[in-house]
Parts: C-alpha cells; sequence; structure tokens
C-alpha cells in the first residue's frame, strides 16, 4: 500500500520486481490493521496523482482486500460518459476534485452503486437510483474502513446528492434552490465541485450545455442566498409555541407540526407567523 501511496504522492515508478512482489505477497495486507489501511489510502488519496496510485492498487491486487466494489467498476460499460467502463471515469473524477480525503473519497465512491442497479431498457444500459445505493454502500465501505463519523456521513452525502444538480434543467425555483442549499448544507462548495468533476463525456456540446446549466445553478445559489441566511432558516414559531399554542406536551405530534412548518419555509420563502399557525392548526387537527 505504501508503493501505491508514494506512486501518488511522489511520482514514483515502482520497477517490474517490486510490483511482482507485492502481487506475490497480496495476502499480507489481512495482517495489517484496518486504521493503517486507512491512513494510508488517505494519503494516497490526496497526494497529487490519485489515479495512479488507485490503479496500482487495483492492478497489484490488493483493493480486493480493502475495496473489492472498486474492482467491480470495471466490468461496467457507461455509455454516458463515453468511456469503456465506470472505473475509468471514476478515475478521471477523483483527479479533478480538490485534495481533501472527503472530496477524494467522495470521487472514487460516486458511482460505486452502479453495479448493483444496472439496468437495460429499449436496448439502452441504465443505473436507476445508482446514488442512493451508493451512498449506503460509501456508509459501509467507510465503516469497514474505521473512518470517523462526520467523515462517513459528509461523504455518504456528497454521493447520495451528487445528481441532484442536473435537475435544474427541470427548473431551479426559488425553493428548489432552498432545498438544495439546506440539503448541501456545509458541504454545498464539495457538492458543487464533484458534480462538475463528473462531466467527462467527451461530447464537447454536451458538456458545454451541462456546464452552463451549472453556471446557472450557481448564480441562483448566489441570488437567493443574497436575500436569505440559508443557515438560519427557520419556521416563524418555535416547538414550545406550537405546545404552549396547542396546550400539547412534548412527542411526535410536535414533530410532525414542526416538520411541515419547516417545508412551509423552505417551500414558500419567509411567512408570517400567522400563516405558519394557520398550517400548524391544519396539521394538528389532522393528526
Amino acid at each position: 500500500m505504501r508503493v501505491c501511496r508514494f506512486i501518488s504522492t511522489h511520482g514514483f515508478t515502482p520497477d517490474k520486481k517490486t510490483f511482482i512482489a507485492i502481487k506475490d505477497n497480496v495476502e499480507r495486507i489481512k495482517i495489517v490493521s484496518k486504521e493503517r489501511i486507512r491512513d494510508e489510502l488517505s494519503k494516497l488519496l490526496i497526494g497529487d496523482n490519485p489515479s495512479l496510485g488507485i490503479r496500482a492498487l487495483v492492478e497489484s491486487g490488493l483493493s480486493m482486500y480493502i475495496i473489492p466494489e472498486l474492482n467491480e467498476l470495471k466490468i461496467e460499460i457507461d455509455p454516458e460518459h463515453n468511456h469503456k467502463d465506470v472505473y475509468e471515469h471514476t478515475l478521471l473524477v477523483v483527479d479533478r476534485v480538490s485534495p481533501n480525503i472527503v472530496s477524494r473519497l467522495s470521487a472514487l465512491l460516486h458511482d460505486i452503486g452502479k453495479p448493483k442497479t444496472k439496468g437495460v431498457e429499449n436496448g439502452k444500459v441504465h443505473f436507476r437510483h445508482h446514488e442512493v445505493v451508493g451512498a449506503k454502500m460509501s456508509k459501509e465501505i467507510l465503516h469497514s474502513l474505521k473512518y470517523d463519523k462526520k467523515t462517513i456521513k459528509d461523504v455518504s452525502n456528497l454521493v447520495e446528492k451528487h445528481l441532484r444538480p442536473h435537475t435544474f434543467k427541470m427548473g431551479w425555483t426559488d425553493s428548489a434552490v432552498r432545498r438544495y442549499m439546506v440539503d448541501a448544507g456545509d458541504l454545498i462548495n464539495e457538492l458543487n465541485e464533484l458534480v462538475r468533476a463528473d462531466v467527462t463525456t467527451k461530447n464537447k456540446d454536451k458538456a458545454q450545455e451541462i456546464n452552463n446549466n451549472l453556471d446557472e445553478m450557481e448564480k441562483r445559489i448566489f441570488e437567493v442566498a443574497q436575500k436569505e441566511e440559508i443557515s438560519k432558516l427557520r419556521p416563524p414559531v418555535t416547538g414550545d409555541e406550537i405546545m404552549k399554542h396547542f396546550n400539547i406536551e412534548p412527542g411526535p405530534k410536535v414533530g410532525e407540526i414542526m416538520k411541515a412548518l419547516y417545508e412551509q419555509r423552505i417551500n414558500e420563502g419567509p411567512v408570517s407567523k400567522e400563516e405558519a399557525l394557520k398550517l400548524a392548526a391544519s396539521i394538528y387537527k389532522n393528526l
């Protein structure tokens, strides 16, 4: 693993004998702790040439003992990106994002769910909901490698949402932008970067169209952020006020009402206290 890491971080190229020795002794990785493997993988990923390190990891057979799901990407054809396999596309994306561990891990795993979601319809290959499946797989993979909870949460969040901006072609209203910003949270810059890095199609017109849409989306995010401080997005009434108004105890009912008020705030923007209480009353009546 250290050789693979040095390929990424120092641009080293192992000689033939060294690489053969790695392949011949690949099972020895079993005696190494998950924590040490995790640390080597992290250093590899934030190097200058992560794709080269990953190639060495896969071609040596080490990946089968670390993230075997990577090898499965090599057999999946991805016609959308005009690549012979999803694996090659993944390597390109990893190289394109910023050298921090959350961005690089999310790039590495963003399409990890494709082999499990592959389908063919009218002669065309599709990978429906691969982002949802991939997010779940990412959690399992990173948990097995002993990554911390925040890293696991952030990476799986990025994997799950990496296709969200492509719905821009359906139109981005203020409410859609608010929801995107709220869902992305502190990871909005990393998410936008991952989405752009994911555009590896060789069709120049298509690539330009997608990037133009993303430019417009980021412009809309800026416009909405200028009008509202999304990080402090809250309904005009609190849970305590709801309990007092309806004379109810803390519990699921309060949670349901507050959830509805939060949705109202995202969808409609700033609302008055009276409007919020009117909605709360209708929800309370049906609980």
